[in-house]
């Protein structure tokens, strides 16, 4: 129980350092007088870190132990943030996002693979329902800290703080972490398993990078969207920020009670159309539809990323499990700097009216992958059902 108390604590930490970034990004710019499309630098800089750490994850855990890599990838985190929050040069700052990527991809691969191994899709809806709390409160956080006058330094520090203490938590129970096993790293998986898989495995790999791309790409852009293109003040465009991602974690916290009743892939579809729906409306330049838009993105999304990590072991088998949700944890982390990145080269060339267009394409790729996944998957069920 404290472990899951842990974990939560952990996702909502994770959370709160990325959703302060849209709401930072303008005060950043103008720190260290850079464009709109800069911030592709510092997303890529954060993800090789996190996606380097993710790979390397199972592998890492059975080595370290899972209480010591979550204690030590917590400090690197928070000394990354803090680092961030003094930075003197955008170059310092880039560096420090690596360092905190590591700190946050260890921490990603390591607590969703615990959970996909021991505990329900209910339980990883909620843990991931703990990352839309951070988030809902990262924006809240840097607008509070911005409307007083301060620096957006103030809200990294306080980011920083936040993630120390946590790893100072997982240092005190650091035995109860040594208990929790890694069955899949360990397993012996077949070269057939694995070539019969491989493609499958792509697909889930691709359709990680998409999704992530979507959900920071909306939660990135909407608060320079609604205030350098549309005219929303600072307090209200910081608000819907906070609501998207506060529908988002809305969203987990329901669809933890509703998934077992109607199934992984009936909520998995209807979500991915409500997304198409609400960036429908996110790209209508008439605020309240817009803002109505935005919200249902993120409640829409709520049940996405964590069913599909649920669905892991499922589609691929449990000997490839613990590696599979390694690399796609991987590729969130890379789907994240390289979808927003793109689309701030977008708002750059063509305008950020574009980034509404953008999401709502994106989205439409998202269901075309899941549903190819879907029947690859059933495809590879019916063959192996052949061979027994």
């Amino acid at each position: 129980m404290v472990s899951i108390i842990l974990a939560y604590a952990g996702f909502v930490a994770l959370g709160l350092s990325l959703g302060m970034l849209g709401v930072a990004w303008p005060f950043i710019r103008d720190t260290f007088g850079l464009s709109l499309d800069a911030v592709g630098i510092l997303l890529l800089a954060g993800t090789a870190g996190q996606v380097l750490a993710s790979s390397l994850s199972g592998r890492l855990i059975v080595r370290l132990e899972t209480g010591w890599l979550l204690v030590l990838s917590s400090i690197g985190m928070g000394l990354g943030l803090i680092g961030q929050a003094v930075a003197p040069g955008w170059w310092i700052m880039i560096a420090l996002a690596a360092v905190a990527g590591i700190g946050s991809g260890l921490i990603d691969s390591g607590l969703n693979i615990y959970v996909a191994q021991h505990h329900s899709g209910r339980v990883m809806n909620w843990l991931h329902a703990c990352f839309g709390l951070g988030a809902t409160m990262g924006p809240l956080l840097m607008t509070a800290v911005l409307s007083q006058d301060l620096s957006w330094r103030v809200g990294y520090g306080v980011a920083a703080g936040i993630q120390v203490v946590i790893g100072i938590c997982f240092l005190l129970t650091v035995k109860q972490w040594r208990t929790i096993a890694v069955e899949s790293e360990t397993a012996e998986v077949s070269g057939k398993e694995i070539n019969g898989r491989l493609l499958l495995l792509w697909l889930s790999i691709t359709l990680f990078f998409l999704y992530a791309g979507v959900e920071v790409t909306a939660g990135q852009w909407s608060f320079t969207l609604y205030t350098e293109a549309r005219g929303v003040g600072l307090a209200t465009a910081g608000t819907w920020v906070s609501i998207y991602w506060g529908s988002l974690t809305l969203g987990r916290l329901l669809f933890g009670f509703v998934v077992n009743y109607i199934g992984a892939t009936t909520t998995l579809r209807a979500c991915m159309i409500g997304v198409i729906l609400g960036a429908i409306g996110f790209m209508i330049p008439i605020n309240t539809i817009s803002f109505a838009g935005l919200a249902l993105i993120g409640f829409a999304q709520a049940p996405i990323f964590p069913l599909l990590v649920s669905e892991t072991p499922k589609r691929l088998g449990p000997a490839l499990a613990t590696r599979a949700i390694g690399y796609q944890v991987a590729a969130a982390g890379l789907g994240i700097a390289t979808l927003p990145g793109l689309a701030g080269v977008i708002a750059e060339n063509w305008g950020l009216e574009k980034i509404g267009l953008f999401v709502w394409i994106a989205s439409l790729s998202l269901v075309a992958l899941h549903e190819l996944i879907l029947y690859r998957s059933r495809l590879s069920k019916s063959k192996d059902a052949l061979l027994t």
